[in-house]
């Protein structure tokens, strides 16, 4: 019988509850758009992110840089050349840990262990400052005898002078980054693509290989089977990568034991880069690192979200509040218009229910009608907004609308050695980037939207069962002409 009776009555008042189902679609529909723009908007900023951190990487560990003596002063670069009659070229090396203070590799084995912590591997950031040129010999010309006096007496002899000589050095700044050969899959290489020869291997973890920088390795004539020389050290070209966005973590890439013995850092790493179980979860890893890790910063992509500038920041702060308030407020105005209208339609049928009533039908049941027809009017709505949300999510999708971003980078003479943000001695850039935006629709904003029907459908429901079960049979013989 309530079956029965709810369908001839949809059916019979169609129109009325075809527009309650439209202001539900209308609000519904708002909300699975604002909230796929959102997760596209993370997308994006992701993708930004990624040319700091590399793929697979949830979260950094580094140790910021204590300030060297009671004057903070650091330690100045000094070059030492031998001497030299000028008829070769000479250079020196500096290579500098640059950008965090170091860690002992333990701390890797520390996090690896936390509970949430999938991988973790770490990586050493050195910059090399290299200067190479030629002194010249200058030549000792003697000074010429003036004329003598009377007498045949003698002039003093003039002194001399050296002529020409000096010297010209080139000085060449870039960064290098040893990696850890054996997890390949995570850390700042992660970053670029190999575009020429081949990545590292795990028998290369201590061998004199490099992979270089596309744009570095275009600057400096280099190539695949070429050599790199620092500190005396010939590295073997193996691969070229080119970064998939913006600029690369590093100029040249190297096996990190190699790393180590370059900057005397033995066992000692700059950065862990770290891929959580669960990347829903970051959080609680965050604070389980860093109360089992004392002494440590942790830093995931979410504390670099306010790094992102452009117009990808200003779009994604107008989704995150702009667009949410927008959408709650006809979220509630469409449930009131709703709750209104299923109660102006109970009103138009108080002969109806005044009948119904003098006919033994208790309030509950006149209740329990009315709020089965809201609902199905709810759900009705609930499938007229999924469609309009996809709609929506599918055009923006198509439209690809492009979004510029800039952020903060760490890199200092083109690359900066890998890891989240910029630290002391390394000089700050910025990256601009063109993003084309998406609208992906998770399943967790289809299921928000049916609660939110079923939601609407209660409400609307609430307030026409409120105003049938104020009826009395009285009411429905005052209508009778």
């Amino acid at each position: 019988m309530f079956f029965t009776y709810l369908r001839r009555e949809l059916r019979r008042r169609r129109k009325a509850a075809l527009v309650i189902a439209l202001g539900l679609a209308l609000g519904i529909g708002l909300v699975i758009t604002v909230n796929s723009a959102s997760a596209g908007m993370r997308v994006a900023q992701g993708k930004v992110l990624q040319s700091l951190y590399g793929l697979g990487t949830d979260m950094t560990v580094t140790k910021a840089v204590v300030a060297q003596g009671s004057t903070g002063a650091t330690e100045r670069p000094k070059f030492t050349f031998g001497a030299t009659d000028g008829s070769k070229e000479q250079s020196s090396d500096r290579v500098m840990v640059q950008g965090f203070q170091s860690l002992p590799t333990s701390v890797v084995t520390q996090v690896s262990g936390q509970k949430g912590v999938a991988d973790a591997v770490g990586g050493l950031s050195l910059r090399v400052l290299k200067v190479s040129g030629q002194f010249d010999r200058g030549q000792f010309k003697q000074g010429q005898t003036t004329g003598g006096g009377r007498g045949g007496g003698g002039g003093a002899q003039p002194p001399g002078e050296v002529q020409g000589g000096g010297a010209q050095f080139d000085v060449n700044n870039y960064s290098v980054y040893g990696v850890d050969v054996s997890k390949p899959e995570l850390g700042p290489l992660t970053s670029s693509k190999i575009t020429s020869g081949t990545s590292f291997t795990s028998a290369q973890s201590d061998t004199a290989v490099a992979v270089l920088d596309s744009s570095y390795a275009k600057e400096n004539k280099l190539a695949v089977g070429g050599t790199l020389t620092i500190k005396a050290v010939k590295y073997k070209v193996i691969g070229i990568a080119t970064a998939d966005s913006g600029d690369s973590a590093a100029n040249v890439y190297i096996p990190l034991t190699q790393a180590q013995t370059l900057a005397g850092a033995k066992d000692k790493v700059t950065t862990v880069y770290v891929k959580a179980t669960d990347s829903q979860q970051i959080d609680g890893v965050k604070s389980a690192i860093q109360k089992n890790v004392p002494g440590t910063t942790v830093t995931t992509s979410a504390d670099l979200a306010s790094t992102v500038s452009g117009s990808l920041s200003t779009a994604s702060d107008l989704a995150t509040n702009l667009g949410k308030w927008l959408s709650i407020a006809v979220l509630i105005a469409a449930f009131l218009v709703a709750g209104l209208l299923t109660s102006s339609a109970v009103s138009r049928r108080v002969r109806e229910f005044g009948t119904l009533k003098a006919l033994g039908w208790k309030s509950r049941r006149v209740t329990g009608q009315v709020m089965g027809e809201a609902l199905v009017n709810g759900l009705i709505g609930g499938a007229l907004g999924i469609a309009l949300g996809l709609g929506g999510a599918y055009l923006i999708t198509a439209i690809s609308p492009t979004l510029t971003a800039s952020v903060a980078s760490s890199s200092g003479g083109g690359g900066g050695g890998g890891g989240f943000g910029g630290g002391p001695g390394r000089q700050a850039a910025t990256k601009a980037l063109d993003i084309a935006l998406t609208a992906p629709v998770s399943l967790g904003t289809i299921a928000l939207s049916v609660g939110l029907a079923v939601a609407g459908g209660l409400i609307a429901g609430t307030f026409g069962g409120w105003r049938a079960s104020r009826l009395r049979p009285a009411d429905a013989l005052r209508r009778v002409e």
